[in-house]
This record gives C-alpha cells, structure tokens and sequence, in this order.
C-alpha cells in the first residue's frame, strides 16, 4: 500500500506536537519530513524510543526528535516530543508524514464492471479488477490489480482492497478498511455432512460475511461466510496475515488476533481481545471481553471471564489418554503444592 512522505512541505514540529497532544521539547518550527529508527535519523526525521535495548541509540541518535516518555527524556539529546503512550504517538505521527498516496479516480480500461453495479465517480478500479452485478463501491474506495468483488457486495468510503483480493457476494465491508494483498473474504464455509457410505454431502452456504467500520485484513487471511447467518467482524479488529476465520464466527469489536491463527466455526470471540500467533480456537466456543491469549494457545473450552491465559499442544497420542494427562496437568499445580506442605512438616 503506498504512501507519500512529506519530501516538500513537511511538518514543524510544533504542529505535530499538538495534532498528537504531545509535550514539545525544543523549537517548534524544526521542520520533519518522515520518520525513522534511531540509529539511521537524521536531522529531517522523527524517531521514537520506548525499550531499553535502545538507550544507547537514543544518546547517540542525530534524529529532529525523538517520541518518548517524561521518564526518558533525559537521555534524549535532541528534541523531545514527550507522551505517556509514545508507540500510540509514534502511529498517528507516522501516519501524518506519511500519508496514504491519493486515488487516481476511474476505471482502467482492463477492468471489468458488469452492468447494474454502482462505482462512485471517486473510485478507482486498477486492471483486472472485476466488479460484479448489483455490487456497490461507495466513495473513494480503492481496488487494486485483479480483486474480484462478488455481485450484490458492497464496498464502503474510503476503503482499500489490495492486489488480488477476491470479495464474495453478498459481503458488506465497511468504511476506511484495508484488506491486504490474496485475502479472501466470502468464501465457502467447511459445510460438509457426512453419508452413511462414508462420502460427504456439501451443505449449502446461504450467508455472506459482515466486516465493520476502519477493520484492517492482513495478506491471505481466509474469513468464510456464514452457513445461515453471516459471518461477522466487529469495528476497528485487526486480523494478521494467513488468519483462518471459520463460518458463523463473530469476532468483537478492536480485538487484534496475530498471524497463523484459526479460527473454527460458529466460536464468538469478545471485544478488546488479544490473540497471539498461532492460536487454535475449537468451534461452537465463547470467548469473553478483554481476554489475552498468548501464542499457539489451543482453545478447547469457553474463556469467561477475562484475563490472560496460555496454553501450547502437547505431543500427538491417542485421544482417550491425551483427555486424561490434560486433566492431570490442570492439577499439577495443586500437587506441586501438596507436596511441598509435606516436605516442610518433615
């Protein structure tokens, strides 16, 4: 996705201090023009410190400014624009240097837009783009090479689907998303029945997929749409790349789930939740606001109430033992405890 630094004009940095609410130290008509790590800045850069492992880049840094905390500050030896949440500032100031490359309105002439589907003068459809019948792209949407959008979806403003993205019908995304390069979004759900001769009956797949508002989709992440109900991912989530998202799954609204993961049907997952790479969730499974799950964490039971929780595979064995030594793992604290009480009474 291509973005424009501000090679021209710039910023001061008195005008980023208050658009991102920070506290500048220094002169505020020093003029930036992008942003940089510490140890490659110069004096046409920002940069921005927040680990330790980086003190002695911080000391030595040629950077305009660095973003950092009160509590940094004075290791710093440039200008400081000083914030409680110096990553947070460091996106927003980042996103001001570097803003999105504006659209180039129009419909090349290698792509396709069938008859009945309603593209906004302000879009802009690359080559072999296909748009199908009934589809709406709302304003200022972009559609990058070869993305496919289904009949009868829609595309909300100012969204942006990268190369190769095929979008199914019937799908509803929402405003300001982005969906990275091969995502898939609308795909068949894994509906099959099984016979009595040991073959399998596809079950038909009526619903479609729902995406929110400003919901960014890493590259090649699969979200299916819903058996009878959609499929649906809350306002402001954030899914990571290669991300498996079964049929009917609801996914809350700002949870962030890293690469890898998989996601089986029908399971719900809270609002605010964190999900580390790798992990497994079971079907039909319900997942509590503000839950943290950390990587290759294999979900098998509801999680009620929130916190943090882990939990990796173990070695393959047969199923009716793996059932027993999990059960016995869950106790080994308690065990472990027990013993050291009679270790002590010796």
């Amino acid at each position: 996705m291509q973005r424009l630094s501000q090679h021209e004009r710039g910023l001061t940095l008195g005008e980023l201090a208050r658009r991102n609410d920070c506290d500048l130290r220094g002169k505020p008509d020093i003029r930036v023009h992008r942003v940089a790590p510490l140890a490659r800045a110069d004096s046409r850069c920002v940069a921005f410190f927040l680990q330790r492992a980086y003190l002695d880049d911080l000391r030595a840094t040629s950077a305009a400014a660095v973003i950092l905390s009160e509590r940094h500050a004075g290791e710093c030896p440039v200008a400081a624009l000083l914030t409680p949440d110096p990553y947070g500032a460091y996106a927003r100031v980042a996103d001001d240097l570097h803003a999105l490359a504006p659209l180039n309105p129009g419909v090349h002439p290698h792509a396709t837009v069938s008859p009945g589907a309603a593209v906004d003068a302000s879009c802009e459809v690359s080559p072999g783009a296909r748009v199908g019948a009934g589809a709406v792209l709302e304003r200022g949407v972009f559609l990058g090479p070869n993305v496919t959008v289904g009949a009868g979806a829609r595309i909300g403003e100012d969204s942006r689907l990268l190369a190769n993205v095929a979008i199914g019908e019937e799908a509803r995304i929402g405003r300001r998303c982005i969906v990275h390069p091969s995502a898939v979004l609308g795909s068949d759900g894994f509906g099959q029945a099984p016979s009595e001769d040991g073959s399998w009956r596809k079950i038909p797949q009526l619903g479609s997929v729902r995406v929110g508002d400003d919901v960014e989709i890493g590259a090649g992440a699969v979200i299916d749409r819903g058996a009878l109900e959609d499929t649906v991912i809350g306002d402001g989530a954030r899914l990571d790349n290669l991300i498996q998202v079964g049929h009917n799954v609801h996914i809350g609204e700002h949870t962030a789930i890293a690469a890898g993961c998989m996601i089986a049907g029908s399971a719900r997952i809270g609002r605010r939740c964190r999900i580390a790479g790798g992990v497994g969730i079971a079907g039909h499974l319900q997942i509590c606001d503000d839950v943290v799950l950390l990587a290759r964490t294999v979900v098998t039971s509801s999680v009620k109430e929130p916190g943090t929780y882990a939990g990796s595979m173990t070695p393959m064995e047969e199923v009716a033992s793996w059932r027993r030594n999990a059960a016995r793992f869950r106790r080994l604290d308690e065990l472990y405890r027990r013993v050291r009480r009679l270790e002590r009474r010796k």
